[in-house]
């Protein structure tokens, strides 16, 4: 049976041309999930890009998690050059909207973190697994890596050093579920580290109102504290998968003291904190811009921190420009 998904057209010109690069990478880590070894080839039908491939004949329940790709489109047998509509459903646990709705200036593409996130999760052995999963964004600044793990129904933790941008996601999430109608209760609590008490806002929520009453439920917690101390945040339970974009420049390093830190050793002082979060068989994903972080040493300190990054094939061949002064590269690396 041959197959062919077409990509969507990013709205941001210079990712645009990456897309089929990065689209096939994920396409390749998902099918591979599924025990699919097929090669992806580009094809171009009526002015769109496809990537297109032959394997057996998918199931419902296969076409229902490959629609989950970040950037597919649309999705079709390939009969010959015709094409033959798959019917498919939208699979997320909240409106799609989530994601998207609040706009500040850096936010990352929300599109490129759902591919972190998919791929990542795809390389670990929690894919498709029943029991609830917990994602970890160390980083998080306004909360979009948050929000797509939160729309896929997947819960998640966010911390972030920046306050006010932790307290205007923690606001933005409340209005959205509120405007939605979506059941949901708001708790505060406090951490205490290094003997000083840091507020953690919880939500509790669910895709419907029967699965609320019924305990069936997700959650997102967000904290304003330094990325260093995340480990308080983990307590009861592990991460499942880690999404990390780093700051692109000086202008937003990490501060110590007041003082900008160089990112490389942000990096190496945050990676082994960041391990200790996340379950074994969990894969962490950062991006980063190569300019003011390099790839040979983003590479050279997962390795140190323990972790093993995924190389070769697809994985190589993610460096893609951004805009002016921003040329990002991504990468997947597993705790073994």
């Amino acid at each position: 049976m041959v197959y062919s998904f077409e990509l969507i057209k990013h709205a941001n010109i210079r990712y645009r041309e990456a897309v089929l690069r990065i689209a096939r990478c994920e396409l390749d880590t998902m099918l591979r999930k599924l025990s699919i070894f097929s090669d992806l080839h580009e094809e171009r039908l009526g002015g769109s890009v496809f990537l297109t491939f032959d394997c057996r004949e998918l199931s419902a329940e296969e076409i229902l998690y490959l629609s989950g790709h970040s950037s597919v489109a649309f999705m079709a047998e390939n009969q010959k050059g015709l094409l033959r509509p798959l019917t498919v459903r939208y699979t997320g646990y909240l409106p799609e909207d989530l994601p998207e709705v609040l706009k500040y200036k850096g936010k990352t593409s929300a599109s490129f973190t759902r591919m972190m996130i998919n791929t990542a999760l795809a390389l670990t052995p929690f894919s498709q697994s029943a029991e609830d999963l917990v994602f970890f964004d160390p980083v998080c600044g306004k909360g979009t890596g948050c929000f797509c793990a939160v729309t896929a129904g997947i819960s998640a933790v966010g911390i972030d050093c920046d306050q006010r941008s932790v307290e205007e996601a923690a606001k933005y999430f409340s209005n959205y579920l509120q405007y939605h109608k979506l059941k949901h209760r708001i708790s505060t609590r406090s951490e205490t580290i290094h003997s000083h008490p840091v507020p953690v806002t919880e939500f509790t929520f669910s895709d419907t109102k029967e699965h609320f009453l019924s305990g069936r439920t997700r959650s997102l917690s967000l904290c304003p504290a330094d990325t260093l101390d995340s480990p308080v945040l983990f307590r009861h339970r592990k991460a499942h998968l880690i999404a990390a974009d780093l700051p692109y420049g000086i202008q937003h390093a990490p501060r110590a003291s007041g003082k900008p830190v160089p990112l490389h050793q942000f990096l190496r002082d945050a990676l082994p904190v960041w391990k200790k979060v996340l379950l074994p068989g969990g894969t962490i994903a950062v991006s980063f811009n190569t300019l003011t972080l390099p790839t040979p040493d983003v590479l050279s300190a997962l390795k140190d921190a323990g972790f093993i990054p995924e190389h070769g094939g697809n994985f190589s061949n993610l460096k893609h420009e951004v805009e002016h002064a921003v040329v990002r590269d991504v990468i997947f690396a597993v705790n073994p």
